[in-house]
């Protein structure tokens, strides 16, 4: 009987820095993402753009790292996941895990030398950004295939936005606060998404239109009667990005007479600078400032059991298995 093939399974993600130190060669990296910084003639200012945005932003962005902790949780979660997702696979073919950050460590080429260090058979490619979105999923396959040369079989899962099993974890972590609270039919939900500037939602991102389908079917599962809104965080320099902002959405609801609000980050499966300072600290703040009374942001998924039985899924369907998972999606 000949062994069972050798699957190697690359987790991409966008990393962040796991120091102060870090802070400003994090903030460099990314910034000189051609996905990011991306104009006529921009080969030729990149880095000098890279290194004055980094340097002018370090102090204040190394601050909000220090109030969670000194540095992003990222690499830790991740590596959680990818280590939950190894064993969620390991009754149905003979698989390892390997974590690629696009700005920090371990990168890219780092997870390319992990690969080297034992062979396998078929190479998946599984971006932990459940949305495809130029910025995110694009920047990590081009960033791959400018260093690997492949030598076996590669597949890309470019999405799982809808996959029942990761809306069925949203909706898990939702109703665990949900439970928690006096009340919550009247609490308002804010589904806050990561930005894109609409620069790239003009090429043809596809980003919006997923996340919008993500809330849907989040609130169609869910079936609560609470009131919601969709908006967007994180926007940086000053392009037009979609809105309407986290921040305008707050000022909007407090100005109405809102008192009571849920924030549930729908783009982000790990626990980050954009959850625990941007919606925790930043968001809370404001919202507090300007008269809100309850304001909750429910956990990332992190390495809920369903998010790592729909990455299982994904992974033994890309290798042309029946999912033996207890899926959702089977």
């Amino acid at each position: 009987m000949a062994d069972p093939k050798k699957i190697a399974v690359v987790l991409f993600q966008l990393g962040g820095p796991d120091s102060q130190a870090a802070v400003e060669p994090f903030l460099y990296n990314l910034f000189c993402d051609p996905d990011i910084i991306n104009f006529p003639g921009a080969f030729l200012a990149r880095k000098l753009i890279a290194k004055l945005i980094s340097t002018t932003r370090s102090k204040v962005v190394g601050q909000h790292y220090a109030e969670i902790g000194g540095g992003s949780p990222i690499r830790r979660l991740t590596e959680q996941q990818a280590r939950a997702l190894e064993l969620a696979l390991k009754p149905h073919i003979s698989a390892r895990t390997i974590v690629a950050m696009r700005y920090w460590h371990p990168d890219t080429a780092a997870a390319i030398a992990a690969l080297d260090s034992e062979p396998y058979d078929e190479l998946v490619l599984l971006p932990l950004y459940p949305h495809y979105s130029f910025a995110t999923t694009r920047s990590s396959l081009n960033e791959w295939n400018r260093q690997f040369k492949p030598r076996t079989p590669v597949i890309l899962v470019d999405h799982f936005y809808d996959h029942p099993d990761y809306i069925a974890a949203i909706v898990e972590r939702i109703n665990s606060v949900l439970a928690e609270i006096k009340h919550p039919d009247d609490l308002h939900l804010v589904f806050s998404a990561h930005g894109l500037p609409l620069a790239l939602v003009e090429k043809g991102d596809p980003y919006p239109k997923q996340i919008e389908e993500t809330v849907q079917m989040v609130r169609e599962l869910g079936a609560w009667p609470n009131p919601h809104i969709l908006c967007y965080q994180s926007r940086v320099g000053p392009q037009k990005w979609l809105q309407p902002s986290l921040t305008t959405t707050i000022e909007r609801m407090a100005h109405n007479g809102i008192k009571r609000m849920l924030v549930i980050p729908v783009s982000f499966l790990t626990e980050h600078i954009e959850t625990l300072h941007e919606i925790n600290v930043e968001a809370r703040e404001e919202a507090e400032s300007l008269g809100v009374t309850e304001f909750c942001m429910m956990p990332a998924l992190n390495d809920s059991p369903l998010l790592i039985r729909a990455l299982a899924d994904l992974v033994l369907r890309s290798v042309g298995m029946r999912s033996g998972v207890a899926s959702l999606a089977s």
